[in-house]
């Protein structure tokens, strides 16, 4: 593996160094999707303390979006309102795919964010879950030419997009817009050599294009921090002072061209523990990659539903069902054994509708970016747990 965070051209047999988009930013971004929640709202004061230990420790980069539920009015109140505005870089993202019925709404999506945000412009604006049909969405609301546009005016300073689709999806992209000027990727070593998420494949695709990279879900909705007992078996054995997150981060932060990679934090004590992380970061060795390599083999052997708790599904569904926490549910009965899942399944149904309430519309499989097929995994709910 090449020296992290380089691209690397050979000129006349010798290494040649070429700074690329981003290289000068802390290589921990923060995360804006799972903020804590008090009373069914987010914690405010939670926030607000998380954010101060992040950029205390000198991280500067924080990723929100529009569909983050509050997620711009919070870090609004959280970061805006409190630090100077060249102090950090701002991300947000349009996904016009979802709620805006006409290019005039769909444009009109930034200015919501900006007014969300209170932050004059954004450092990074993204184009947000390409693939599928969702990219012709972009397409036929002329939102690329909105970006340049955005970007011409000082609104935003940088333009890329953020996609979960095949490697051979992106290369069409990148082809067709070469002035994108960075890829939002999932990472992780889990999904490295999956052959839905293509995460290795999507990688070198954006990198022989000379794209940036910012890194997305590097422990994979949480999984990773948690892992089946087997994966936390062999990274105990490796090193047991060794947090099972210090590995998935590791793996993310040693890869070449990455602007950051943002770990999706809810408590302050995740804040500090991925502080340390970042403080103390050296690149997974030739050693430490054989154990990571034992560790894919290993859950390349469970059968585990691969959502990340993104909840876009949930904000499609008419029957107001709370699929990711019945998805961890079936995950934690593969993992942890039959008590462990249904006592989860008991608390995400409780006084919300049951995965017997699904009419099997598969409006959640058409925004899910995981491309799960969420309508037989809630009948697969329903035989073990109704």
């Amino acid at each position: 593996m090449l020296a992290r965070n380089t691209l690397i051209e050979i000129d006349g047999g010798k290494d040649t160094h070429m700074p690329y988009l981003g290289e000068e930013i802390p290589k921990l971004g923060f995360g804006l999707m799972r903020l804590p929640q008090e009373d069914g709202k987010i914690d405010i004061e939670h926030v607000k303390a998380m954010v101060d230990a992040f950029m205390d420790a000198g991280l500067t980069y924080f990723d929100t979006a529009r569909v983050y539920g509050g997620s711009e009015d919070a870090i609004r109140q959280a970061l805006v309102e409190r630090y100077p505005r060249g102090s950090y870089q701002l991300a947000t993202k349009n996904a016009c795919w979802l709620g805006a019925s006409n290019a005039e709404e769909a444009r009109a999506m930034f200015r919501t964010s900006l007014e969300k945000t209170g932050a004059g412009y954004f450092d990074f604006y993204l184009l947000h879950n390409l693939g599928d049909t969702r990219t012709t969405v972009f397409d036929d609301y002329g939102m690329w030419d909105f970006v340049q546009e955005l970007k011409e005016q000082g609104l935003v300073r940088h333009i890329g997009f953020s996609m979960h689709d095949t490697a051979e999806a992106l290369g069409g992209i990148l082809e067709a817009h070469p002035e994108m000027e960075f890829v939002q990727l999932q990472i992780n070593y889990a999904d490295w050599e999956n052959a839905s998420v293509q995460s290795r494949r999507c990688y070198e695709v954006a990198r022989a294009h000379g794209k940036p990279v910012i890194i997305m879900e590097p422990v994979r909705g949480g999984t990773l921090a948690n892992p089946p007992q087997p994966v936390a078996d062999i990274l105990s054995a490796a090193n047991p002072d060794a947090s099972h997150v210090s590995w998935a981060l590791r793996f993310a932060m040693g890869l070449e061209g990455v602007i950051t990679v943002l770990s999706g934090m809810s408590t302050l004590e995740q804040v500090q523990e991925n502080v340390r992380i970042s403080q103390d970061f050296r690149p997974l060795d030739d050693t430490e990659m054989k154990v990571i390599a034992q560790a894919q083999d290993a859950l390349g052997r469970i059968a585990l539903v691969p959502c990340t708790a993104c909840k876009y599904c949930m904000k499609e569904c008419p029957q107001g069902i709370d699929i990711a926490d019945i998805m961890q549910a079936l995950n934690r009965q593969t993992m942890y054994g039959d008590a462990d899942g249904k006592n989860w399944y008991g608390f995400a149904t409780r006084g919300h509708k049951k995965a017997s309430d699904c009419i099997a519309c598969a409006q959640c499989e058409m925004a899910c970016p995981q491309h799960i097929g969420i309508v037989d995994e809630l009948r697969h709910a329903v035989e073990r747990f109704e």
